[in-house]
């Protein structure tokens, strides 16, 4: 890839998604696909997560990240993609990791 650095390559979640499907895991990937407000990560930022809930990349921060990971577990069993929405109010929005009351939508999708 012509401007990526070889450390950059190697903590691309998509590399790593395919990296860990050579090593025979299952695995799902998660995009952010919609932001609104204020959110963390812009639309476009890539979670891969294995069946054992390993992960690399983001897709927030907080709360929201470890539900996303919750979820791909499902997906990669049933094969049914999800789309999920995550919204809070402005005084609960700091702790779940999407400040002044940012809403994200992520899709996860099984690869292989």
């Amino acid at each position: 890839m012509t401007g990526m650095s070889q450390l950059d390559e190697q903590r691309d979640p998509l590399t790593i998604a395919e990296n860990w499907q050579g090593e025979g895991r299952k695995v799902a990937i998660a995009t952010v696909v919609e932001t609104w407000g204020s959110a963390p990560r812009p639309a476009g930022s890539h979670l891969v997560i294995d069946r054992e809930g390993n992960f690399q990349g983001s897709v927030s921060g907080g709360c929201v990240e470890g539900a996303v990971v919750g979820e791909a577990a499902d997906v990669i069993d049933s094969g049914e993609p999800r789309m999920l929405e995550f919204g809070v109010a402005d005084e609960t929005a700091w702790r779940v990791g999407l400040s002044c009351g940012g809403r994200i939508r992520v899709y996860v999708e099984r690869l292989g």
